[in-house]
């Protein structure tokens, strides 16, 4: 999937895996595939859905928060090196433009943070896998900004 603005290598395939072999494995493959990632995406909603510190976030959101769960799934398990669903149904990520009618400050991409690191320290147990995934999310959410202030906009 392309990464345009993002920088991000996290799906490409990397040395190791979770067992001792000699095989190459992707981030996808690492965390333990689409299972894993599918509770990793239900563990964000949950704390978007219920935690205080994310109600600005949660409401950007529909009520139902299933299809838009349904679409990170397909997002997280492209961009971490499994199938290509997400592309294949959506096209081009354009995370910039999707998020275009949201304002996304530093408090938003902090709320999602927030939710994202507690999903993750219960979902992924590998605790290099988990610090090398939460960095790279944290550049994707700091790259959607779209405050006044944000970096990515600036002219030089």
């Amino acid at each position: 999937m392309p990464r345009a603005g993002s920088g991000l290598s996290l799906g490409e395939r990397v040395p190791g895996s979770v067992s001792s072999s000699a095989e190459t494995s992707t981030p996808f493959e690492r965390i333990g595939g689409q299972g894993r990632i599918d509770a990793l995406v239900d563990a964000f909603y949950h704390r978007m859905d219920t935690l205080p510190d994310a109600k600005t976030i949660r409401d950007m959101h529909a009520d139902d928060l299933g299809p838009v769960g349904e679409v990170l799934k397909r997002y997280l398990a492209e961009w971490l090196g499994g199938p290509k669903l997400y592309s294949q149904e959506r096209g081009h990520p354009r995370l910039r433009m999707r998020h275009r009618h949201f304002q996304i400050g530093p408090a938003e991409r902090d709320a999602w943070m927030l939710c994202m690191q507690g999903a993750a320290e219960e979902v992924i147990e590998d605790p290099v896998l988990r610090s090398q995934l939460l960095h790279s999310l944290y550049k994707l959410a700091d790259w959607l900004r779209n405050d006044d202030g944000n970096p990515h906009d600036a002219h030089n």
